[in-house]
């Protein structure tokens, strides 16, 4: 099975435009491109009921009780943001060019190449 590629990146602070948690902005903490999901840092809090694990002899002990984490969330969800020249964040959808680069073979000798670049639509430049 062939992976996704998403719009988004781990480490891209992203606004939710769908769901309970719309309008809420944090950065990508995880990405799950096989589930088309991530997560974003304080959105979409589920809590879970963990048993207390101390009695077992294993080496890894943790404390039972309601733990609060973030669950993953689909990625047609979310909106990338980036900085325009003002410095306001503004959403924006992300486009890909390709851009000529120089590469360095293992014996020393170079050579020209291309490469993809991510770049906001919205204001064109490179994220």
């Amino acid at each position: 099975m062939t992976k996704n590629k998403l719009h988004v990146i781990k480490g891209d602070r992203v606004k939710v435009i769908a769901g309970k948690d719309k309008g809420a902005v944090g950065e990508i903490i995880a990405v799950h491109p096989e589930s088309s999901r991530v997560t974003v840092s304080g959105v979409n809090i589920v809590k879970r009921h963990l048993r207390d694990t101390s009695a077992q002899p294993q080496g890894r002990q943790t404390k039972g009780g309601i733990v609060s984490s973030e669950a993953p969330i689909h990625v047609s969800n979310v909106q990338l943001l980036v900085k325009n020249s003002d410095g306001d964040e503004v959403v924006t959808r992300v486009g890909y060019n390709r851009v000529e680069v120089t590469k360095r073979r293992p014996d020393g000798s170079e050579y020209t190449g291309t490469r993809s670049i991510r770049i906001a639509r919205a204001t064109g430049e490179e994220i």
